[in-house]
């Protein structure tokens, strides 16, 4: 497997899987394994039945008890449009095919809207964990907004089955005040309800792209947002694998000063190393404590695969708990979709990709 792994990253394959990190110690990280709900989630204020939707998660598909996940997101239709998402594949206009899909590949779990788990929740939710996805970034008015509004209610992801909700909150952006006030209370009322929570923890602001660098993904602001999601108890925070770093001190100025940051960031907590980025947003969700999985990005075509395997191993040496990959997978034929989630997949299962 490990060699299988070494031949797709290729170039970097060196650097990657042999890297050992200075900066905060994979000690302090509170890692994933089969004990994990049991290590650290019984400790907190979770209720009983939220421990057992965490478990459900933890415990499906082929990473089942080894403390990682595999989830199979499919939102596409609304945050990036319908016909934009499914023309490479329209097979996927049927959520029936997007379920199948997950379960065919081996997934903890799928995430989709209200409508497609809706339309097959009867025939499917005792099969596989459903994560209903209650907020989006409605993409049709003209000219397009960015903001994320709730599309449905937790008690109705709570009768279609569901044992978790996940939600977007856009930091940085004017409208992120209201998101995290109605995002904060609906995920109080999913643990209440007995589900687990899972927060997409993004940027938006023009301000945080230049002519060069856009620090959307930069780790410090990453980070930053990571550590509001857990501050209103999002049980796993979904989050896109840092690509720079430098956001505060790109986007301050004299006669414009934001935020606050600290220059041993950069200098102790961080290097310019994939996997000390991803170990930054890690420490960010309790030292790991919340799980951190990491978004597997737009598709490519060919080289699909390979940038998914990658970005598995620098979130797991990073101390990362789980990749979330959708439109990789689902903008293909089925059986080559199910075979690029479980290439994924088994980077978790190999023993020798370990924690740096």
């Amino acid at each position: 497997m490990i060699d299988r792994i070494a031949e797709l990253l290729g170039d970097e394959a060196s650097s990657l899987l042999e890297h050992q990190s200075k900066t905060i110690s994979k000690d302090l990280i509170h890692q994933p394994g089969p004990d994990f709900v049991d290590r650290v989630w019984t400790a907190s204020d979770r209720s009983i039945p939220v421990l057992r939707s965490l478990q459900s998660l933890y415990g499906t598909g082929r990473l089942a008890n080894t403390g990682y996940l595999s989830i199979l997101p499919v939102d596409q239709g609304i945050e990036h449009s319908a016909g934009a998402s499914f023309a490479p594949n329209p097979a996927y206009f049927d959520p029936e095919n997007i379920v199948k899909l997950g379960i065919e590949g081996g997934c903890n779990a799928v995430a989709s809207t209200f409508g497609v788990l809706g339309s097959v929740a009867r025939k499917y939710a005792h099969k596989i964990p459903f994560v209903v996805k209650i907020n989006h970034n409605e993409f049709l008015s003209y000219p397009n907004k960015f903001d994320q509004i709730l599309f449905g209610t937790i008690k109705e992801a709570q009768e279609m089955g569901a044992v978790a909700v996940g939600a977007t909150i856009y930091f940085g952006s004017a409208e992120s005040g209201r998101q995290i006030v109605e995002v904060a209370q609906a995920f109080k009322m999913a643990h209440e309800l007995g589900m687990a929570t899972i927060l997409w923890c993004y940027l938006r602001n023009n301000a945080f792209k230049n002519s060069t660098t856009d620090f959307h993904v930069s780790a410090d602001l990453t980070g930053q947002a990571n550590h509001l999601g857990v501050t209103i108890e999002a049980d796993i925070i979904k989050q896109k694998l840092p690509e720079t770093n430098g956001g505060y001190n790109a986007v301050t100025s004299k006669d414009n000063p934001y935020g606050k940051t600290d220059k041993r960031i950069y200098s102790e907590l961080t290097s310019d190393h994939p996997i000390d980025l991803v170990r930054y947003q890690v420490a960010n969700c309790y030292m790991g404590r919340a799980s951190l999985i990491n978004s597997g990005g737009a598709s490519s075509g060919e080289s699909d695969t390979a940038e998914a395997v990658r970005t598995a191993v620098i979130n797991k040496r990073g101390g990362g708990a789980g990749l979330i990959s959708g439109r990789k997978a689902f903008q293909r034929p089925m059986a080559e979709g199910a075979a690029l989630l479980q290439a994924i997949q088994d980077v978790y299962l190999c023993e020798d990709v370990t924690i740096a």
